[in-house]
């Protein structure tokens, strides 16, 4: 589309006692998700991952990546899951941050992502516009 301007679009987070913001990109799948909030769920945990299933169903685009930055908040279309990723998984070799399978990326988080380690699997999670 020619023309289409970039909107800032911010979320924020809340895992227990954690709360965070981020901000989605414009790609089809972070429209999609934008357009779904607000989304309450339970945190699994994989490594340094937390990813819960959400209403939204999309394959693989074109922001699919096999690692992502420290921060990144992706979409996993196997699992129709969000994920946001503060350190290594499972799947990681070195200092690369792997998800199980290519993910759609649909923003960052915003400060540091490393304060979602004390989440535990189970806790209730919930995404909104900020």
């Amino acid at each position: 589309m020619p023309g289409r301007q970039t909107s800032e679009r911010r979320i924020t987070i809340r895992a227990g006692d954690v709360a965070i913001d981020g901000e989605l990109n414009d790609s089809p799948t972070a429209d999609m998700v934008w357009d779904a909030l607000p989304i309450t769920a339970s945190a699994s945990i994989w490594g340094d991952e937390i990813y819960f299933s959400i209403p939204v169903s999309a394959d693989g685009d074109d922001t699919a990546q096999e690692t992502v930055e420290l921060g990144a908040i992706a979409y996993w279309p196997p699992g129709s899951a969000l994920c946001l990723f503060f350190g290594p998984t499972p799947m990681s070799q070195g200092d690369e941050i792997r998800p199980a399978s290519a993910v759609n990326v649909l923003g960052m988080i915003e400060g540091d992502p490393t304060v979602l380690r004390s989440v535990r699997p189970g806790t209730a999670i919930e995404v909104v516009r900020a």
